[in-house]
């Protein structure tokens, strides 16, 4: 008996000290950046390892106007709130109907989002951009929002619907008693019962959406357009001709910031939303 117990112990040390230096793996990289933002540029070439004479903090003023971080940010802030709120209403839209309501083939549409899962998302981004073309959509926020919000999300609707297929369908059948319609019973019943799950995806979309990189490079040629990570992408493309590198540290920290709250915030929803997705599915 004791032996099992100094062998989990053993065990639990061994992950203990994997843990931690995989934790350090990811730290040591975003306080190095941090470290790097607050120096000068002569300092920063000098040795990259010295302690900073004097802590910088104008080098985040700078990155705000010189990149134009604010104005990358509001476009950020536009693309990501509205693909956000519409997105997440039409994936729990979507995960209502293919799991609660029973239609015919039901069973093929479900077989067909599956089949999906096996098709390399970069292939439809040759006719996407033919469609925003033709659609006039490229060159606008508004477009990218339209092609995020409506092209759905497989790994959102079956986490969602996994979670609202657990639901008692008593809960709809007293609802249709009292004479509710199909949408009344939604969001009078489902929506509130679904409300750990529909977190959970919308944590996820606005994580997704925010870093979503390729979209926006694709389709947005106006630089007062950009959102946050093609304007980043822009300010290291201008490393070759001016070699700001400190500043550019500063504004890819200003960069992480909602995505680090975000993380601090929201975690316990990720978990738990996460966890009675896969379990009750």
């Amino acid at each position: 008996m004791e032996g099992m117990r100094e062998k989990r112990t053993i065990i639990d040390v061994v992950w203990w000290v994997l843990l931690i230096a995989w934790s350090m793996a990811i730290l040591f990289p975003l306080l190095w950046v941090f470290y790097q933002s607050l120096r000068s540029n002569p300092s920063f070439f000098q040795d990259v390892w010295a302690l900073p004479e004097s802590l910088n903090w104008m080098n985040y003023k700078n990155a705000w106007i010189k990149y134009g971080i604010g104005n990358a940010m509001l476009n950020t802030l536009y693309y990501v709130g509205v693909s956000l709120v519409l997105g997440t209403f039409l994936t729990t839209i979507n995960a209502y109907a293919l799991t609660r309501i029973q239609f015919k083939g039901r069973k093929l549409m479900w077989a067909l989002i599956m089949l999906s899962l096996f098709l390399p998302g970069i292939n439809a981004l040759i006719p996407q951009y033919v469609l925003m073309r033709e659609l006039h959509l490229t060159n606008s926020l508004t477009g990218l929002i339209l092609l995020d919000s409506l092209g759905e999300n497989v790994f959102f609707l079956m986490l969602l619907g996994g979670f609202m297929r657990s639901l008692p369908k008593e809960l709809e059948e007293s609802g249709f008693l009292d004479g509710a319609s199909i949408f009344q019973v939604f969001m009078r019943i489902i929506f509130p019962l679904s409300i750990p799950g529909i977190v959970t995806v919308a944590i996820f979309k606005f994580l997704g959406l925010y870093n979503n990189f390729l979209g926006p490079f694709i389709y947005l040629s106006d630089q007062s357009k950009y959102t946050i990570g093609v304007s980043m992408y822009a300010a290291n493309q201008m490393m070759q001709y001016t070699s700001d590198w400190v500043t550019m540290f500063a504004g890819v920290m200003i960069a992480m910031v909602p995505s680090i709250i975000m993380f601090m915030f929201f975690q316990r929803w990720i978990m738990e939303g996460a966890t009675l997705g896969a379990v009750k599915g």
